[in-house]
């Protein structure tokens, strides 16, 4: 092999590796989004990574330290880190605060476990629902889609104005004012209000 040979043989292997070089980290990031089915979505401050779970994520975001307070101390942490998976209805902390006065307090001792245990799995829903199952959900039930939450009891969501409502069993009306934020065990909507069975 002369000289001439032996550089188009260099230069044709260095293309060869480069070629592959980029196309890797193509197939890797196609591989990557069509895993996580989501977009990471800032809630409270906080990045929400698909890729984590819903407590990984809950734990950072600065609007929801009542809520993750409450699942603390309702024992709930090792069921929604589990592999669900679960549809999560997250009051942000003013939600909490506009409860009436003591409210959080009490519930959050340990005698009243079970009252917060009940009023939290009312917020989550079996199976992960985004807004477009939402919507087709809706769609077949006239407006409404009724939801039967972990706890037993429904909720109803509904579009009104172009805007998503949950609405308890009290008939309290909540805004989902974050939508889709997709967890890799399930997903999460930001809502304004405590729902209450």
């Amino acid at each position: 092999m002369n000289k001439n040979q032996r550089m188009r043989s260099i230069a044709l292997g260095l293309s060869l590796a480069f070629a592959t070089i980029a196309v890797v980290p193509m197939a890797m990031a196609d591989s990557m989004s069509s895993m996580s089915s989501g977009k990471t979505v800032m809630v409270g401050g906080a990045a929400m990574y698909p890729s984590k779970n819903i407590i990984q994520n809950a734990v950072n975001s600065n609007d929801h330290t009542t809520l993750v307070a409450a699942v603390k101390a309702a024992g709930l942490v090792d069921t929604l880190s589990g592999t669900g998976p679960f549809t999560v209805f997250a009051p942000t902390n003013e939600a909490f605060a506009a409860l009436p006065t003591g409210t959080v307090d009490t519930l959050l001792k340990p005698e009243n476990k079970a009252d917060l245990t009940k009023i939290l799995t009312y917020h989550v829903v079996a199976g992960k629902m985004t807004s477009k199952d939402l919507e087709k959900a809706a769609k077949a039930g006239n407006g409404k889609a009724v939801l039967k939450t972990v706890e037993g009891d429904s909720i109803t969501v509904a579009k009104i104005d172009g805007k998503w409502t949950v609405t308890d069993d009290k008939g309290n009306v909540a805004n989902i004012t974050i939508p889709n934020v997709i967890q890799s065990n399930g997903v999460i909507f930001v809502i304004d209000k405590v729902l209450m069975p």
